[in-house]
């Protein structure tokens, strides 16, 4: 996976074939301080992603010739780029066919460009959070709430290479200031929502993390407040069940992720 940098290059691909949206999506990011390449087709918009490494995707799922949701699927084959699905369709199941496709977020036609702009700010500041994540890991845990469950033992935590930066666990590698995942020592190529999902359960030392908390952190809401719909809770489970996938994770017998029913997850237990 490539070494992410706190402040990165900001290009952005624009896969749409309608005119006048293309040319507001273009309008709106090069107001946000992105180079834009614009494309009409899904092949001409990987073959852009192939060639420019943009760090977001837009990418619309009615297009000529292949669909949205295959060109998502090829994309997530090379790259890491965030990708956000734009499209009419409004059903729950578009959604989480667009998402268990390989894309990070779904903005629904038509959409109000103050709303996109809110998203990629969002976006952008996940570049620099798990910088923070990965610090807040290496500090004493608070001591837990009076309504949170309590054992004897206090959880055991992930191990932490303190010079490298590296969280470890049952042979499952993150860092966070490289951007970087390994799995039993070979490079595991995550997208960008997955890495972040990995990085807050590993981050989280067997302490159960809601999905509430999942799906603020996708937003990019890193108070920890705001509103959670049901629809942000089904994101998180999607993008769950693609990391499970790459990590071949069973969720009857986990090694890295467990699950904790009607509540959300926590890192699994520690194995020889």
């Amino acid at each position: 996976m490539t070494t992410m940098a706190a402040e990165p290059e900001r290009i952005a691909v624009v896969i749409e074939d309608d005119a006048d949206i293309r040319n507001l999506l273009a309008a709106i990011l090069d107001q946000a301080g992105f180079t834009c390449y614009t494309c009409e087709s899904g092949q001409e918009g990987i073959a852009a992603v192939r060639t420019h490494d943009p760090i977001l995707t837009t990418l619309d799922i009615s297009l000529p010739g292949i669909d949205g949701f295959e060109v998502a699927r090829q994309i997530r084959a090379f790259s890491s780029t965030y990708i956000i699905m734009l499209s009419a369709r409004d059903e729950e199941i578009d959604t989480l066919m667009g998402l268990d496709a390989g894309a990070d977020d779904y903005l629904t036609k038509p959409f109000r460009p103050r709303e996109l702009r809110a998203r990629i700010e969002a976006m952008l500041r996940r570049y620099v959070t798990p910088v923070q994540a990965a610090a807040a890991a290496a500090t004493p845990a608070p001591a837990p709430s009076p309504a949170a469950p309590t054992t004897a033992a206090p959880p055991p935590e992930p191990e932490k290479d303190e010079t490298g930066g590296w969280l470890s666990h049952n042979g499952l590698r993150i860092n966070s200031d490289m951007w970087l995942v390994d799995l039993d020592g070979a490079p595991l190529e995550l997208t960008r929502s997955e890495f972040d999902l990995l990085l807050a359960i590993m981050s989280g030392n067997r302490r159960v993390i809601s999905k509430d908390t999942l799906a603020l952190e996708l937003r990019g809401d890193y108070a920890s407040s705001g509103y959670v719909s049901d629809s942000d809770r089904r994101a998180v489970e999607v993008h769950m069940a693609n990391l499970r996938r790459k990590l071949n994770d069973p969720v009857a017998s986990p090694r890295y992720i467990e699950t904790v029913r009607g509540v959300g997850y926590r890192l699994a237990d520690s194995r020889r």
